[in-house]
C-alpha cells in the first residue's frame, strides 16, 4: 500500500481537518500518516526526516508551515510533495502572535497550551535563511504547488515559482475545508502517486 506523510500547520496537529479528510479519502487505497509536529523547527525536521527513512513514503503532502518543512526535505530525499499553501516566511507569521497560544486541533499527548516567543522566532529565521539551499532538477518537477485564491495568510506562489515548475489554485483559504481537501488535493495527490518518482 502506498504512503502519504501529512504535514500539518504551525496551529494544527495531526488531527486536523485536512489530516483527517486525506486519511477518509484514501482508506484502503494508501496509509496516510499524520505525526503531530513538535513547535521548535529542528525538532520538527528530525522527526520528518526519521519518518521518511523508517516508513518511506511516497509522497509528502504540506499546508502552511508543513509545507515549508515539506519543500526542505522532499528535494533532499529525493520525494514528490504536494505543497499546500507554503508559507515561506514563518518569522513573519510568528512575529505578530507573541504570547500564549492554544493548539486548534487535538495533540495525542494532550497538550494543547504553548507559548510563541522570540526564542523560537529566531529558531525559524535560522532555517528559514537555508530553506532553499537544497533545491535540485527533481525538486523542480516534483515538488507542486497549491494555492488558495482566498488565502488571506500566504502569498509566496511568485517566491514558489523561482524554484519550482508545478503551480495549481484552488478556490479557498489558508487552511482546505474537507470538501476542498477532496476535490482539489486528492486528485494531485492521486496524479503523483501514479506518477511515482519517474516524472
Amino acid at each position: 500500500m502506498k504512503k502519504i506523510l501529512f504535514l500539518h500547520g504551525f496551529f494544527a496537529s495531526g488531527q486536523c481537518v485536512p489530516a483527517m479528510a486525506l486519511r477518509e479519502a484514501f482508506e484502503g487505497r494508501a496509509e496516510v500518516l499524520r505525526p503531530d509536529l513538535p513547535m521548535h523547527p529542528k525538532e520538527a525536521v528530525r522527526l520528518i526526516r526519521e519518518l521518511c527513512e523508517n516508513e518511506k513514503p511516497d509522497v509528502l503532502v504540506g499546508n502552511s508551515c508543513g509545507s515549508f518543512y515539506a519543500q526542505m526535505i522532499a528535494p533532499a530525499l529525493g520525494i514528490p510533495a504536494l505543497l499546500g499553501n507554503p508559507h515561506f516566511q514563518m518569522t513573519d507569521f510568528l512575529r505578530t502572535r507573541i504570547g500564549a497560544h492554544q493548539y486548534k486541533s487535538p495533540r495525542k499527548n494532550g497538550i494543547q497550551d504553548f507559548i510563541i516567543d522570540e526564542q523560537l522566532i529566531l529558531e525559524f529565521a535560522e532555517m528559514q535563511e537555508h530553506q532553499f539551499d537544497r533545491c535540485t532538477l527533481y525538486g523542480k518537477e516534483h515538488v507542486w504547488g497549491l494555492f488558495g485564491e482566498q488565502d488571506t495568510l500566504a502569498h509566496f506562489e511568485p517566491l514558489f515559482l523561482e524554484y519550482y515548475a508545478h503551480s495549481y489554485h484552488f478556490p479557498g483559504g489558508h487552511t482546505p475545508t474537507a470538501d476542498e481537501v477532496r476535490t482539489w488535493y486528492v486528485p494531485l495527490i492521486e496524479r503523483m502517486l501514479s506518477y511515482g518518482h519517474d516524472y
